[in-house]
């Protein structure tokens, strides 16, 4: 084969790749559609605040030590600890929980459901459904739990008791519902694994630097402190700056088309019911991450806006990218998910109108 051939065929490839990552990201498609189109409407380039910038920031130094942290085994040998002894299920939607609110919804299934399909053999769906549906509603509780908490805490200047005070009883109703359901397996049943997990020196390292950004996060020390992880992953490790770009880019982009929105669309959404229930159907269809994003430009009272992307989280497969993950690792590992689908959408539609009753009875005494 000659060399022009050879070029031919990378480039063909490229391209290929190329077209496959648009179609499976086609949200983030859409939204640079949604970019060009409207810049070109505008005639003028989108235009990026400081506070903008600053999310993504954090954001980014965010996700890479959590792929150190993944990277170095810290949080395998932690699900690992709680595979010994009674109540397994109990122990995976507790662990799926505290993982959600520390290191986010996402990682804790990437995490947990990966171990769940090596250590179970008994109610394996429904165990799995059940860690997605803690992942949803555990990481509400925290500004660092996903990434339109992120947002909502660095955009709307809250605090870190506010937030919570807002949220918790979004937590603790839907989680207690989540522990009660998790009774329904007759037996813990788990295979006598000889997984062994050898830690990494490099997960202190990162511990370190989780500490010093939660701190930084609860504006205790300045943000600037996430520079340390970033320039020790640059010259000591490399791996972890293989973070999800395509949700960096997601947050970028569509900065930039509300901005431009903000040009076209003249209204705001004032009223806290109509604020709730319009991102929380809006993430039935576009996901909470970008819905978030999008009524954020025309919205000042974050509250009802939080518990909406919180509450469309649940519903369905699209509502949160954490049951997206999900999916696909049943997916890879068992071909037929028609019946997960059907089990899936019937409890996370059944948590999704508890939230909406749950907001409408704490509504009056949270705003």
């Amino acid at each position: 084969m000659s060399i022009h051939t050879k070029a031919y065929a990378m480039k063909n490839m490229l391209m290929n790749e190329f077209a496959r990552k648009l179609v499976e990201e086609w949200f983030l498609s859409l939204t640079i559609i949604g970019v060009i189109v409207t810049s070109i409407y505008l005639w003028h380039l989108p235009e990026y605040t400081f506070n903008d910038l600053k999310i993504i920031y954090i954001l980014f130094v965010f996700l890479i030590i959590i792929k150190g942290l993944e990277k170095g085994r810290f949080l395998e040998l932690v699900a690992l600890k709680f595979e010994k002894g009674k109540f397994l299920v109990l122990k995976l939607v507790m662990l799926t929980g505290i993982l959600s609110a520390f290191v986010t919804n996402d990682v804790a299934l990437l995490t947990v459901v990966p171990f769940t399909l090596l250590l179970c053999t008994e109610n394996l769906m429904f165990i799995i459904i059940l860690e997605t549906l803690t992942a949803n509603a555990v990481s509400a509780l925290t500004p660092f739990g996903n990434p339109q908490n992120i947002f909502i805490y660095w955009h709307y200047n809250t605090t870190l008791l506010e937030f919570t005070k807002v949220i918790f009883p979004f937590t603790l109703v839907l989680f207690s519902f989540i522990i009660l359901l998790s009774f329904k397996t007759k037996k813990d049943y788990q295979k006598n694994s000889m997984i062994s997990v050898k830690l990494d020196k490099k997960s202190y390292y990162y511990l370190i630097f989780f500490s010093m950004f939660i701190f930084a996060l609860l504006r205790i020390l300045p943000l600037w402190v996430g520079v340390i992880p970033i320039m020790y992953a640059v010259v000591f490790d490399r791996k972890s700056l293989s973070v999800d770009y395509t949700l960096l880019a997601m947050f970028f982009l569509f900065f930039g088309f509300t901005d431009n929105l903000t040009h076209i669309l003249r209204f705001t959404i004032a009223n806290s019911n109509h604020i709730f229930l319009y991102s929380a159907i809006l993430s039935q269809i576009m996901s909470n991450v970008p819905s978030t994003l999008f009524l954020a430009d025309f919205i000042s009272n974050w509250k009802p806006l939080l518990w909406g992307a919180s509450v469309g989280g649940f519903g369905s497969l699209v509502g949160s990218l954490a049951n997206l993950i999900t999916y696909r690792l049943y997916k890879a590992k068992f071909k037929e998910t028609k019946g997960f689908l059907i089990k899936f959408h019937l409890y996370s539609y059944t948590l999704f109108f508890i939230g909406i009753t749950v907001y409408f009875i704490f509504s009056p005494l949270i705003f």
